[in-house]
């Protein structure tokens, strides 16, 4: 990466939209400071740089995003009525951070509203829920969630839910069950994208199938680079010209790094041998550090390169974004250590021959026209 590329990605990223499809800063902020939002929101002060996190104001500021989704993620182990109270919980604390801070965020709900908040200096943020187990089997708790702002749903998480496979779980749905090819056709209804990160490949075909708008993948990469339960085969990349979908890829070291995921592989063994579930998030990290297997390899900018440009290759141009899960993820690659490192991604690809109107694609452009696609079907 050159001094002249980089000092060119920043210039690009000043005059058009960055918009990340995934960002867990709201269940981090949980974790600060407890379950009730108010708390959790004014547990640290983000105008000033929080090493503990991938996300604050300066981070955001010098990475030049402009529009965030933020993941009202809730973890696997809620269950029914559980699941519905964190998952509002969640959107609340999304909803504290626009009032905290209003001179940095503006809550939007269509790709006008991000446009004009972008014009105005804000961080255009919309919200999108992480696990289709947050519904509880309710296409009302659905429709009220679309109510409360949410744009997209991930239909499942680590786990299966009773309606749909996750890849990383034993499929037993053959994808979607007809609650959940139910589930799919309610979101068009409604604006809410389908987003199609963590499932599994019988589910994402299944999904594709069943939309008449285009879905998104908020956070994946590419099996063909990485073959990691978490990215997308190349027939299903191939399926989203014809969808008119988006693949955001993801800057998770496990998911881009062949060596990062092999290291994965062993300590999901040790978890198994320990009577540990490596799915669990959880019990995953505390296993980790006193684990005393080997030193866990480092993920590159070039990791995240490879897929940007696979995914590139066999989708096309105008159906790729970025999805970074800053927040969401101990670390990650060398260069793209937090929110601020975004401009050295572009400079990458912009020193590898990238136009500025495909940065600009990559970047938000596609991103803002499946958001219209999805709202110009609702309506």
């Amino acid at each position: 990466m050159t001094n002249e590329a980089l000092q060119r990605a920043t210039t690009l990223l000043d005059g058009v939209i960055l918009a990340d499809g995934h960002n867990d800063l709201p269940w981090e902020l949980r974790q600060h400071g407890g379950v009730n939002p108010v708390d959790a929101v004014g547990a640290l002060d983000l105008t000033v740089r929080q090493p503990e996190l991938h996300t604050d104001f300066p981070k955001l500021a010098e990475g030049k995003l402009g529009m965030q989704f933020w993941s009202v993620y809730v973890p696997c182990q809620f269950e029914g009525d559980s699941a519905v109270t964190a998952v509002l919980e969640q959107i609340e604390i999304v909803h504290q951070l626009a009032e905290r801070y209003p001179d940095r965020l503006r809550l939007v709900d269509t790709a006008d509203e991000a446009e004009a908040a972008f014009a105005d200096g804000r961080i255009a943020s919309l919200l999108g829920a992480e696990g289709g187990h947050s519904i509880a089997e309710s296409l009302g708790v659905l429709r009220a969630l679309r109510r409360l702002g949410v744009r997209y749903m991930t239909l499942t998480h680590n786990f299966n839910t009773t309606w749909a496979d996750s890849g990383t779980d034993e499929p037993v749905h053959g994808g979607l069950t007809e609650f959940g090819r139910d589930v799919v056709r309610e979101m068009n209804k409604i604006g809410m994208m389908v987003d199609l990160s963590h499932v599994a490949p019988s589910t994402m075909r299944a999904a594709i199938e069943i939309s008449s708008v285009p879905v998104i993948f908020s956070h994946s990469s590419c099996i063909a680079v990485n073959d990691h339960p978490r990215n997308i085969p190349d027939d299903v990349l191939a399926q989203l010209p014809g969808n008119g979908g988006v693949a955001m890829i993801t800057f998770v070291p496990a998911f881009v790094s062949p060596k990062v995921s092999a290291w994965d592989e062993q300590l999901k063994a040790a978890m198994t041998e320990a009577g540990q579930d490596f799915r669990n998030l959880g019990q995953r990290g505390k296993f980790a550090e006193s684990w005393d297997g080997p030193v866990k390899p480092k993920a590159t900018v070039e990791d995240v390169v490879a897929h940007v440009e696979h995914a590139r290759e066999v989708a096309g141009v105008d159906h790729i974004g970025l999805g970074g899960d800053y927040d969401g993820v101990g670390t990650l690659p060398e260069g793209l250590e937090d929110t601020s490192k975004y401009p050295v991604l572009f400079a990458a690809l912009l020193d590898r021959g990238w136009s500025d109107e495909d940065c600009a694609k990559l970047a938000g452009k596609n991103t803002l026209r499946v958001l219209r696609d999805v709202d110009a079907f609702a309506r």
